[in-house]
C-alpha cells in the first residue's frame, strides 16, 4: 500500500507583528522536508469546508488576536475533536480570538502579559522522556517571556521562572513554556517561544516546534 502524506493546514494571519506568514513558512518548510503536503491559508474561511478539514492531520494556528466567526469555530472544533492534530507557537496559537473561550479550552492556555518586553530568561526542560523535549538541556532566549493564565491538566514539558524584576509580585512564579493535551481525539501542542521569526535562530526553539508538530499529527 501506498502512504499518503501528512496534510498540515497553516492558518497565517491576523497581527502582522508575530511575523506570521514568515513563521508559516519555516514550519511549512520543515513539515515539506519532512513529506508532508502543507498548505498556508490566509483566510479562516477555509474552516468552513469542514470535508476539507477531515482529510487534514494537523491544523497550525498563527493568527495573533483578530476574530473568529462562530461557523469557522465550529469547523476547527469539530476537526480535531475528531483526530485532526493541532500545534502552534506563541501568540499565534495562545492569543488568537480572545473572545473565544471555547478556542481557548482547547489550547488549554491564554496569554495576559509579557513583563519587560524583550528580555533575556532561561526555559527549563521539565521531561526529558517526552519525544518533544528528548535530549535537549536548558536553554537562553531573549525575547518576550510569556506571562499565561494556564489549564492545570496540561502536561508541561518546559518551563520559564519570572523574576520580580519587572512586576514584583511574580517573583518566582514558574511559567509552563511547552506543554501537550488531548482534546476529544486529538493531541495539542503548545510552544510560547517565537516571538518573531529571528526567536527561532535559537536551534532548541526551531527543534522544539518542529518536534511539536511532528508529534501532534494525526
Amino acid at each position: 500500500e501506498v502512504l499518503m502524506p501528512k496534510k498540515a493546514l497553516f492558518l497565517a494571519g491576523g497581527w502582522d507583528g508575530h511575523e506570521p506568514h514568515l513563521t508559516a513558512g519555516l514550519f511549512a518548510g520543515l513539515l515539506q522536508a519532512s513529506g508532508y503536503d502543507t498548505h498556508i491559508s490566509d483566510t479562516l474561511d477555509i474552516l468552513l469546508d469542514t470535508a476539507y478539514l477531515a482529510t487534514l492531520d494537523l491544523i497550525v494556528p498563527v493568527w495573533t488576536m483578530s476574530e473568529i466567526k462562530p461557523d469557522q469555530l465550529k469547523g476547527l472544533l469539530q476537526a480535531v475533536q475528531s483526530g485532526v492534530g493541532l500545534g502552534g507557537w506563541h501568540g499565534g496559537m495562545a492569543d488568537a480570538f480572545r473572545n473565544s473561550t471555547d478556542y481557548q479550552f482547547m489550547v488549554g492556555g491564554q496569554w495576559v502579559a509579557h513583563p519587560g518586553g524583550i528580555i533575556d530568561y532561561t526555559v527549563q526542560i521539565s521531561d526529558h522522556d517526552h519525544p518533544i523535549t528528548a535530549g535537549l538541556n536548558d536553554f537562553a532566549m531573549r525575547s518576550e517571556q510569556y506571562y499565561m493564565h494556564v489549564d492545570p491538566s496540561n502536561q508541561v514539558l518546559a518551563t520559564t521562572t519570572f523574576s520580580a524584576e519587572h512586576a514584583g509580585w511574580i517573583g518566582g512564579t514558574v511559567m509552563p513554556v511547552v506543554w501537550t493535551r488531548p482534546y476529544g481525539a486529538a493531541r495539542v501542542f503548545y510552544c510560547s517561544l517565537g516571538h518573531v521569526l529571528k526567536d527561532f535562530d535559537v536551534p532548541e526553539a526551531r527543534e522544539i516546534v518542529r518536534r511539536g508538530l511532528h508529534w501532534a499529527t494525526r
